[in-house]
Parts: structure tokens; sequence; C-alpha cells
């Protein structure tokens, strides 16, 4: 081989090794978003479990729904890295990657059920039961709740007691607008996990998909290994009985040249005497 056509060969070798490379780095990037979110689901899960109990207050709520936002996008982004593994699988010529690419979807998708599962739970939870108020956080009502102890004769008193019922109204006022603030944050956040069921739902979707097609693509790769054993084992069969036959071919192309030979020998006696 010259020197001009191992030159030509480099430029495939290191973009082979590259490829190879960035589908290593691509794969630890998918392994480790995948871990991610089980660590989530498994927060998720325990803050879930703890809706209904005396746990269950709005600041609560507000860290559920901070752990189910940020287990939709670590599902959106890794899905996505799924989806670019999945075309470069396509074109890899390992087959252990392939297989580990394949398991590494499969996990995905068992994850992204026990996720669906929690999130069912908390959307019936949710709906369920309201968030416990702390009396330190509804509004205080300030005064004697007995007004009869502040009657009295004189016209002063009596202009006190209209201000203690009017400041009254207005804290009953202030406590009805409170709780219907956090009967609205309630339903934001049960229509927030619909929404989240709903894209996950249709993540989980594209990933069967990609799941059917990594197990077609595994079993692509079994039978061709299948089918080159029996090939090998075939040809090493056919080998066999083609050197057989060869050496049973030579073996009779000896005697017949002895024999040959005898029968020479034999002539030139007899022509000598």
């Amino acid at each position: 081989m010259s020197f001009q056509d191992l030159e030509k060969r480099r430029p495939s070798t290191i973009h082979s090794r590259d490829g190879s490379q960035q589908s290593s780095s691509s794969s630890q990037a998918l392994a480790a978003g995948i871990f991610q979110i089980n660590t989530a689901v498994s927060t998720f899960r325990r803050q879930v479990e703890a809706l209904g109990t005396s746990k269950d207050t709005p600041d609560h709520r507000q860290k559920l729904h901070t752990t189910r936002q940020r287990i939709g996008q670590l599902v959106k982004e890794t899905s996505t890295k799924l989806k670019a593994l999945s075309d470069v699988d396509h074109l890899e010529t390992d087959t252990n990657k392939k297989v580990e690419h394949a398991k590494l979807a499969r996990d995905f998708q068992a994850i992204l059920k026990d996720f669906q599962k929690v999130q069912q739970l908390a959307a019936e939870r949710e709906t369920a039961y309201a968030p416990l108020v702390s009396k330190s956080v509804l509004p205080s009502r300030s005064g004697s709740d007995d007004p009869n102890t502040s009657l009295d004769t004189n016209q002063e008193n009596q202009g006190l007691l209209r201000e203690h019922k009017r400041q009254e109204i207005l804290l009953l006022e202030n406590e009805v607008v409170f709780n219907e603030a956090i009967i609205e944050e309630r339903d934001q956040g049960i229509r927030d996990i619909q929404e989240q069921i709903g894209e996950v739902n249709e993540i989980f979707k594209d990933l069967a998909v990609l799941v059917h097609e990594q197990g077609v693509m595994i079993d692509d790769i079994d039978s061709n290994i299948q089918s080159s054993h029996t090939v090998t084992v075939q040809a090493k069969t056919q080998l066999a009985k083609a050197s057989k036959s060869v050496k049973s071919r030579s073996s009779w192309s000896c005697w017949l040249l002895i024999i040959v030979l005898i029968i020479v020998i034999i002539v030139v006696i007899v022509l000598i005497i």
C-alpha cells in the first residue's frame, strides 16, 4: 500500500473515531438524564404521599409544583437526547453500543411509567384535599370578640362599637379573598398536572415507537449473529469435506502414479532382456 493510500484512509479513520467518541458521550449524557429523572421522581412521590396530611401546606404544594416542573423539563431534554442517539444507531456498527442504547431506552420508558402513576395520584389527592393554612397566615382579628364588653351608654363607646363591627366585616372579607386565592392556586396546580400528564403521554407514545425500533434492531442483530454463526459452521463443514476430498484424490493419484511407474519399469526390463 502506497503512502497516498494511507493518507486517503486516515480522514475516514479519524471521522470514525470521532463518531464513536460522540456516541459514547451522548449515551453518557442520556444515562445521566435518566438518573436525574429517577431521583426527582422519588422525591416527587414522597411529596405526593404527604398530600392530605399535616405536612400539606401551601409551601409544600409549591415545592411539589417545582419538582413536577423540573421533572417535565428533564423528560423533554432526555427524550430529545434519546431521539438523537436513535438516529445515530442507524449508522452505528458497534453491536454493544446498540444494545446499550436499547437498554437505556427501556430504562427511560420504565421511569416514565412510574412518573405517570405518581402524576395520577397527585391529581387525585390535590383534588380531594385542600392545603392546611396556618392560623398565623390568616388575617388576625384585633379587639374583643364580645361586643357586650364595649357597650356603654355614651356616644363615644357606640362609635367604637360601630368601628369594631366594620373592622370585623373587613377581616371576614379578607379571609374570604385569601381562601379563594388558595382555592384558585390549588385549581391551577390541578390544571398544570393535567397539562403535564398530556405532555408526558405524548412523549411516552414517541418513546414506545423508539423502544420498538430499538427492539427490532436488536432482534436483527441477534438474527444476523445467528445467521453468521450458521454460515460459519456450514463453511467449516464444506471446507472439511473439500479437504477430505482433496486428500482422497491426492492419495488416489499417488497410487496411480506408483502403478504407472511399476508398469514402465517392467516394460523396460522386458525390453532389455
